[in-house]
């Protein structure tokens, strides 16, 4: 599904800045499929209320963190779209790996569903004392969205984090690839329901289960 050619531009900026976004890399049908499979999660209870801080006491902000989320699994969903989705993001990581020399060792990815006014504070994906979130993944969902209905997704100078370095309107089909312990970032109250997948590719080995 990954076409190297493709990958050129993006790469370049994600060298160049940290920070690389393109539109349509992904099959329009996959990008259907998943916000259908995303849409039936939720009518299915599936979700949950995202939560921060340390991960022995995670707690629910909604000021702070907005999101519902429900992670990512293979063979999971009736049109199969989470497994072609990760099947892909496997390609893109042997791609990041060998063209940056990351050590990425897996990755993992949640659907996150902002509810109209909700949105995400500024912060950083690579928490203090855990390194391995190295490069972060957004892929945009929800169709025919327009400038007025906001939801931008905030990235701060890495050099001064209180100064907004762009900001990006989370169009359908959209992609955008940021190194996860470098941009602040934040998300912007959106006036209608929000949808992505999102996610990290991490340099860690897997969890054993117990």
């Amino acid at each position: 599904m990954i076409v190297e050619r493709e990958l050129e531009a993006l790469f370049g900026q994600l060298a160049e800045q940290g920070f690389s976004m393109q539109d349509g890399l992904l099959p329009p049908e996959l990008i259907e499929d998943l916000y259908e499979e995303g849409l039936r999660g939720w009518k299915d209870g599936l979700f949950q209320e995202a939560r921060v801080g340390a991960a022995q006491r995670p707690q629910h902000i909604p000021a702070i963190r907005g999101d519902t989320i429900q992670w990512l699994e293979p063979h999971c969903g009736e049109s199969g779209a989470q497994s072609r989705f990760l099947d892909w993001t496997e390609t893109l990581r042997h791609q990041l790996n060998r063209a940056f020399y990351l050590g990425l060792q897996r990755s993992e990815f949640h659907f996150a569903r902002y509810a109209t006014g909700r949105g995400y504070a500024r912060h950083l994906d690579q928490h203090r004392g855990q390194p391995h979130r190295r490069i972060t993944l957004i892929l945009y969902l929800t169709p025919d969205w327009r400038a007025g209905d906001g939801g931008e997704l905030c990235l701060y100078d890495p050099r001064n984090p209180e100064k907004e370095w762009r900001r990006l309107l989370p169009e359908h089909g959209r992609l955008v690839l940021f190194r996860s312990e470098l941009f602040p970032h934040a998300v912007r109250p959106a006036r209608r329901p929000r949808w992505s997948v999102t996610g990290w590719f991490r340099s860690d080995e897997p969890p054993h289960p117990n």
